[in-house]
């Protein structure tokens, strides 16, 4: 289930205007997206490997320069003014950028004096931030013992030292088993509970987007297809779909349904599968419509749509596949 601010500010805190990235030799990674995200929210980015997701952080994050477009994070224009738009934010990217050979207390207080935080300020943000994470029993040992979801707390941890308007999280959860993952999706939305705290959270993990996000942009191949709640992005495909496995071309499957009165332009066909909304329609009716038409199914099943079904409607790929 999504969950939502209850505090979210309307005035935007992050502003994105035809942000583009080419690198050398062609390749454009970003193609010039537009979003706006309010103080406050917890706004995905959902989409596979190569989508352009992490380009995006980059260039919000000031780490990669725009090609072309403006981003600002509240007012501060990541080209034209990187220093003051780090000095509203904070990231946490998918490689780990903590010290293996210092304990998880030296790390912190290490970034609290990059950050300039004075000393007994930060004494007092470790010591919240050691117990809002549930690092007690970690901080003063090495890092290098750490485990993968352990490492990642601390990051999220160090990412907080200096109280950050805007926080990126680059698949924070990538390479974690599925209980550690399930508790540090705990973690990030108590960080938004705890501090207001406005998230941009790059996944191409469903459940990640649907539970955790205000509004999901889901990008493919550089450009944002799609920008909506999860609910209203799964409104577009009611509250059950019929999946079918048909003999022959799914897609013909499709055509004929729609010659024979069954609303089609939600369904998408990929291979010999082919998926309908029923919106107020039964499965019954569906197959009676297929029979008309002389199209058997092989298989099928009826369950409540996905993420994956509103992203392979948009795209033809399947999010699972593609990542």
């Amino acid at each position: 289930m999504t969950t939502h601010a209850l505090h979210i500010n309307p005035e935007p805190i992050v502003e994105v205007s035809h942000l583009r990235k080419t690198y050398p030799g062609g390749v454009e990674a970003v193609k010039g997206i537009d979003f706006e995200i309010a103080a406050g929210e917890v706004f995905g980015l959902l989409g596979p490997n190569g989508a352009g997701k992490s380009t995006t952080v980059g260039m919000l994050s000031t780490t990669i320069a725009p090609s072309g477009g403006t981003a600002k994070l509240a007012g501060f224009d990541v080209a034209k003014q990187p220093i003051g738009a780090r000095s509203v934010s904070s990231v946490v990217y998918q490689e780990a950028a903590v010290d293996r050979n210092l304990s998880g207390r030296a790390n912190l207080v290490l970034h609290a004096r990059l950050w300039a935080v004075a000393p007994r300020d930060a004494k007092a943000q470790i010591a919240d931030l050691v117990d809002a994470l549930g690092l007690g029993e970690l901080v003063d040992r090495n890092v290098g013992s750490y485990s993968g979801g352990e490492r990642r707390r601390l990051e999220i941890a160090r990412a907080l030292i200096s109280r950050p308007r805007v926080l990126f999280l680059d698949e924070p959860t990538v390479g974690l088993d599925p209980r550690i993952r399930h508790e540090l999706l705990d973690l990030i939305a108590g960080v938004r509970e705890r501090d207001e705290t406005t998230i941009l959270l790059t996944t191409h993990y469903l459940d990640e987007a649907q539970r955790l996000c205000d509004r999901v942009a889901i990008i493919h191949r550089g450009r944002i297809v799609a920008l909506e709640t999860p609910d209203a992005l799964l409104a577009d495909l009611g509250r059950e779909v019929l999946e079918l496995r048909v003999n022959g071309d799914a897609l013909r499957a499709r055509d004929a349904l729609g010659a024979h009165g069954v609303p089609v332009d939600t369904a998408f066909a990929v291979g010999s599968t082919l998926t309908v909304p029923l919106h107020d329609r039964s499965a019954g009716d569906v197959m009676a419509a297929l029979d008309r038409a002389g199209v058997t199914a092989a298989a099928l099943s009826s369950r409540q749509p996905t993420l994956d079904d509103v992203y392979l409607r948009l795209t033809g790929d399947r999010l699972a596949d593609a990542a």
